[in-house]
């Protein structure tokens, strides 16, 4: 099978900035993905059904590492 990947938008729950994210169609997954608005982890639940995708958003919880560091460096 192949599947494309699938824009969807998510509010950050951290800086709840709307932004988008790409989701694979082909099966359900739970994963971490950084805001790219604020650089905290989101906690992302994307289920997928023969009909839709369902994402749901959470806190990743951050107690081992409270530093939080976007790609760009100064």
């Amino acid at each position: 099978m192949n599947f494309e990947l699938v824009e969807k938008s998510i509010t950050c729950p951290f800086c709840w900035k709307s932004i988008t994210i790409l989701v694979d169609p082909s099966e359900s997954q739970i994963y971490t993905e950084d805001c790219f608005v604020c650089c905290r982890p989101i906690l992302i639940n994307a289920q997928i059904t023969h009909d839709d995708i369902f994402i749901d958003v959470d806190r990743k919880s951050t107690r081992l590492n409270s530093s939080h560091h976007c790609g760009a460096r100064m």
